[in-house]
């Protein structure tokens, strides 16, 4: 049986992804279940956060997105049995990779996953549902009535986002990092109800001409979004950017510059420096920043209970099997081209969700 994982000899090179021959898995343990792994959803490797954290391996696990069916369960699991079909998100310490036919996992990882969602939608989804959740319930209190800024709202987290914001009643704006994304984004409509675009204004970055902040603030009268949700900002100008970064992302002063009173700017830039005059701007406008860590939710048993909630009752997959979410998957993936589809996730370069299929 072989698995998936990745190593980086030394930090700042490039990973690289191998298959690992496995020995039988060991007894399960008594809250461990056993998953026969029908599908499972690539992510990218924040090795920098393992090292951190102090869970940086030799061979890093591949792959913690995962549906499949249980096969065997501990003396004190409660709330699975043989044959129940589940989803969950294998931790950051795990030692398992996703990518493998047979993973044990412990039961406070999984969710039950519903008849009518398939295994590629429910694995596929997990991730970005977690995270657009996490920015827009939890760290922005979306509501009716607000605007909301989802910037590269055709990347399957963006367009999570996009669906789950216009769900609570929110008026969204996205941008699009290329004409096919500016089609895409044109053609979302409602699962149900009335048939009107998702997204209400799409500005196209891809040429460089159009201002950002300039045409948020034109959509919302001058006053500014309420929510801004980024896809990582630019801090320095071009020739300063000590990364190389997309120039179609926007610069951290145009987030400021569009954010209205009282606004939320949601970032996903870990190193964000924000100076006097920056702080001082978001002051004048009684604005906030935080930001967006999915991991959270797992690197606290506190949060347990909430982070199950979420995968399950309240949100992930009821609003999948409801056909709220529609995820931006890609063609499933055979087993045999994992390594390959891993490194273009690991570049940064898949602009769908890929999902091994087993």
């Amino acid at each position: 049986m072989k698995a998936l994982y990745g190593q980086q000899n030394s930090p700042g090179e490039e990973m690289t992804f191998v298959f690992q021959e496995r020995e039988n898995l060991p007894a399960t343990r008594e809250h461990d279940v056993k998953v026969q792994v029908r599908a499972c959803a690539l992510s990218w490797l924040d090795t920098e956060l393992l090292s951190e954290i102090k869970l940086k391996k030799e061979l890093v696990p591949v792959g913690r997105e995962i549906s499949g069916v249980v096969l065997e369960v501990g003396s004190k699991v409660t709330f699975f049995q043989p044959d129940d079909e589940v989803v969950g998100i294998l931790p950051l310490d795990s030692e398992e990779s996703g990518v493998c036919e047979v993973v044990l996992v412990h039961e406070h990882y999984l969710v039950h996953k519903p008849q009518k969602v398939c295994w590629l939608e429910a694995a596929g989804t997990l991730r970005d549902g977690l995270r657009a959740y996490t920015a827009l319930h939890y760290l922005a209190q979306v509501c009716p009535g607000r605007s909301v800024l989802v910037l590269d709202g055709a990347s399957p987290f963006g367009t999570i986002a996009i669906q789950l914001a216009q769900h609570r009643g929110a008026k969204v704006i996205s941008t699009a990092h290329s004409l096919e994304d500016k089609q895409y984004l044109e053609r979302l409509r409602p699962a149900g109800g009335v048939r009107q675009p998702l997204v209400a204004r799409v500005i196209d970055v891809s040429q460089g001409k159009i201002d950002v902040a300039e045409s948020c603030l034109e959509e919302t009268g001058g006053l500014g979004v309420d929510i801004a949700l980024d896809a990582g900002v630019r801090l320095f100008s071009a020739e300063d950017e000590p990364a190389p970064k997309s120039q179609l992302l926007p610069h951290k002063h145009d987030i400021i510059t569009l954010l209205g009173v009282g606004g939320h700017w949601i970032t996903t830039e870990k190193n964000l420096q924000l100076d006097p005059p920056d702080s001082h701007s978001l002051f004048l406008k009684g604005a906030t920043v935080s930001f967006l860590n999915e991991e959270i939710w797992n690197l606290s048993n506190v949060q347990q209970g909430k982070y199950l909630n979420i995968l399950w009752c309240s949100y992930i997959m009821e609003k999948l099997s409801n056909n709220i979410f529609r995820p931006q998957l890609d063609e499933p993936i055979p087993l045999y081209e994992a390594k390959v589809s891993m490194e273009i996730v690991q570049k940064n370069q898949a602009r769908k969700r890929q999902v091994i299929q087993f």
